[in-house]
């Protein structure tokens, strides 16, 4: 892929310290741009908080037209203090996965050498695992309504809706994924067949078909509850997980704090066929705006995975080496405890790559 190919990439600092993570992975970018040899134009767009205050607009449809004609999307963080909860998320984060049809949430879960994990007597060699999500259905797509209103005979409803494509599709890429991945060749289904038996008839149903087409990889079911026990006791037992939206959401954070916390944690919402988009899962931690003391590693994380799947692997593997080193060289993951600033962390990955 590398040499004559210019990858174009519309970067989203976003909102509180987005900006100074987005800023630390566009240096490792142009870093490793130039010992692999690939051209990119990066493109700046300035969605979130700041402007949504001062145009009430959080995501016009234009830009949604400019993304779809990009190679992936870079995002910061989104969220501000000073606009209410939702109006960002359901606008801009839920809108672009929604629009862009990024139908996988991708998350690996990965303990670094040298980052404390709560789990005792666990190491990097237990902690290795990637949860596939999916991204556009379930209990996510807004459906329900509420009966007698206010009334004290209120009833709400929330629909989860699920498409045998949707299902299908994800389903298939875990597959996929789990046979590129090469590791432990083992996929499990997360669900909850005791008691939401419509969707999850179909989440199962589906899977086992599926599984017919893949003889190489060993498949098993796991009950959601059961799943965050398992991962707690035994992480080990996992190499790729699939779930529905709903419970991706929830064992991922589960993930995100097994491997260390948010100051590591990154994710793809991935079209396969379409824009995919990247960033760090930790949120926009507004009290630690511009005192440069925010850990970037998530974010540079999130641009490893970008490059991958733009087929950048060779990039891709270097970065992610490169934190490994700086990971052993940093006191603590959390912000202001890193014993090195923003800036200098972001330095060391360009030193180690």
């Amino acid at each position: 892929m590398s040499g004559d190919k210019k990858y174009k990439i519309a970067v989203m600092p976003g909102d509180g310290t987005g900006p100074e993570v987005v800023r630390e992975g566009l240096k490792v970018l142009e870093a490793i741009s130039k010992k692999c040899g690939f051209k990119y134009e990066k493109v700046m767009y300035d969605f979130g908080g700041e402007r949504y205050k001062k145009t009430k607009e959080v995501l016009p449809d234009s830009a949604l037209e400019e993304f779809k004609k990009t190679d992936a999307i870079y995002l910061g963080a989104i969220g501000h203090p000073d606009v209410k909860p939702g109006i960002l998320e359901k606008g801009l984060l839920l809108k672009l996965r929604f629009s862009l049809k990024q139908y996988i949430n991708l998350r690996p879960v990965k303990l670094y050498p040298g980052v404390w994990t709560p789990i005792k007597d666990k190491g990097p060699e237990d902690i290795d695992f990637v949860v596939v999500r999916e991204n556009n259905e379930g209990l996510y797509v807004g459906e329900g309504e509420f009966i007698k209103k206010g009334t004290k005979d209120e009833i709400a409803l929330q629909v989860s809706r699920n498409t045998r494509v949707g299902v299908e599709r994800c389903i298939r890429f875990a597959f996929e994924y789990t046979k590129k991945r090469n590791k432990k060749k083992h996929l499990t289904l997360c669900g909850k067949t005791n008691v939401l038996t419509y969707a999850w008839d179909l989440w199962e149903r589906t899977f086992y078909e599926v599984a017919k087409e893949y003889p190489g990889i060993k498949t098993d079911y796991t009950h959601v509850d059961a799943t965050c026990m398992w991962m707690v006791k035994n992480p080990e037992w996992f190499d790729v997980i699939v779930t529905d939206n709903m419970f991706g959401d929830i064992i991922t954070d589960l993930g995100a704090m097994i491997q260390g916390g948010m100051g590591i944690a990154a994710g793809g919402n991935l079209n396969p066929e379409g824009v995919s988009m990247f960033e760090p899962i930790g949120g926009s931690a507004p009290k630690y705006t511009g005192k440069n003391v925010i850990n970037p590693l998530a974010a540079i994380c999130a641009l490893s995975m970008l490059l991958d799947e733009i087929g950048e692997e060779k990039a891709s593997k270097m970065i992610e080496n490169s934190v490994m080193k700086v990971t052993t060289k940093l006191k603590s993951l959390a912000a202001g405890k890193m014993g090195y600033s923003t800036t200098e962390v972001g330095d060391l990955v360009v030193k180690y790559l």
